[in-house]
């Protein structure tokens, strides 16, 4: 394993299962799930999960344990196009790697099965589902070994092998700046999709910075451009126009949605926000 790759690991397995993140809920609450056994309650398990007549019984603390919530589908899809090759004080494709751990962790921890699939223009790589540690270090390898430029977010083509490889029902995390046209109706009628946006505040809120030239990360084509206070406002109104009709679209399709900065945690900022979405 690379060390940028190791330095994540280590990071966000020690958040996932120590103190900081241990004691509370899963990123993964499920309701209704078919009741499967009781157990001894252990360190970091979900406190709302105690079952307290059986608790004051027996004199020790016991949770219910339910079926699916043993066997959730964690698909975790890295959209890694050009446009991720960007950051003021991280790299949003090193954002997306902890994204990446954090939901692989989460997901053993909970006993759940976890896919890692790495998308831009077309397929790069796809794991088997897996409960072991390793498929984690792998995935976040290949997220930070992955060369984005010069390769396009095509989300037509995502939606399209989703559909047709995933059989069975997953609670699926996809990871994209989400800039553009993207439609994930076909994607939410099947399975509970969660949309985690990574920004970089800059990309919201740029500075005037005069003439200069500048590369699109996607094609790789250079410009130049002059980038003062008109052509500023037409882009942040463009962004936010594309960011009203992502939510709205959202919404109406049931797709829960996080954003997550480059200035920020990845991993206390998903485990907060998950709990309010």
């Amino acid at each position: 394993m690379n060390q940028a790759a190791k330095k994540i690991v280590l990071k966000t397995k020690k958040q996932v299962y120590g103190d900081m993140l241990g004691n509370n809920a899963s990123l993964f609450q499920g309701e209704g799930f078919e009741f499967a056994e009781l157990r001894e309650y252990v360190y970091g398990d979900d406190v709302r999960k105690i079952d307290w007549k059986t608790t004051a019984k027996l004199g020790k603390p016991y949770v219910k344990i339910y079926k699916e919530e043993r066997e959730l589908n964690v698909v975790v899809v890295s959209m890694l196009g050009g446009s991720m090759y960007f950051g003021t004080v991280k790299q949003k494709s090193d954002i997306m790697a902890e994204l990446v751990a954090t939901l692989g962790f989460s997901a053993v921890k909970n006993s759940d099965l976890f896919t890692h699939i790495l998308f831009a223009d077309t397929l790069y790589e796809r794991s088997k589902p897996s409960k072991k540690h390793f498929s984690i270090h792998k995935a976040v390898e290949d997220v930070t070994e992955f060369e984005p430029l010069g390769k396009e977010s095509d989300f037509d083509k995502l939606t399209e092998m989703l559909n047709t490889r995933l059989k069975k029902k997953s609670l699926l995390f996809i990871l994209s700046d989400f800039i553009g046209d993207i439609d994930l109706k076909l994607l939410s009628v099947k399975h509970d999709v969660v949309a985690v946006i990574i920004r970089d505040r800059f990309e919201e809120d740029p500075s005037e910075l005069g003439y200069l030239r500048l590369i699109d990360m996607e094609s790789k084509k250079s410009f130049e451009s002059d980038i003062n206070t008109g052509a500023l406002n037409a882009y942040k109104k463009a962004i936010h126009q594309n960011d009203e009709k992502l939510y709205k679209q959202f919404k109406k399709q049931g797709v829960r949605f996080v954003k997550v900065y480059t200035h920020e945690d990845p991993a206390l900022k998903l485990m907060k926000s998950m709990r309010r979405v």
